[in-house]
């Protein structure tokens, strides 16, 4: 499947594609362009717009779009619901939400800064996710 949102990621637009990877598409293919034509290009490459205000894969009130991909596709694995505030606080103004957010934010801003491009910025971030994934579930397992 064909995946669009905006340029320039940062938290969910990187967050987003790696739970896409990991959770739901093998075989992605992720289009990054300016905030203007993503509707467009979703149209015309009929892909999936996410992470842009109005569509079913964006911000609902307090939720980002990291929330919307968890209710749509039903993922109810119990590390990815732990993982989703933390994504929540560091793409929201809610950066003390979880202890980890602000680092979360911090560190995907300054993956932004250095990568090449969206691409790029995907291949570094992914890892942090990876092991963010993991720490969440090594939690739900120390608190049994």
């Amino acid at each position: 499947m064909k995946w669009v949102t905006r340029e320039k990621a940062r938290v969910d637009r990187i967050a987003c594609p790696w739970l896409i990877t990991r959770f739901i598409d093998k075989e992605p293919t992720f289009l990054f362009v300016p905030a203007r034509d993503v509707l467009a290009v979703a149209k015309q490459e009929e892909a999936i717009p996410y992470d842009v205000p109005g569509v079913e894969l964006g911000h609902h009130g307090d939720d980002c779009s990291f929330d919307a991909f968890l209710d749509k596709y039903k993922l109810t694995d119990p590390a990815l619901l732990e993982l989703a505030p933390i994504v929540r606080g560091a793409d929201t103004e809610a950066r003390g939400l979880t202890p980890e957010s602000a680092g979360l934010y911090a560190v995907a801003t300054g993956f932004q800064a250095i990568a090449r491009d969206d691409f790029d910025n995907m291949k570094l971030q992914f890892p942090v996710y990876d092991a963010l994934y993991d720490y969440c579930r090594a939690r739900l397992t120390a608190a049994k």
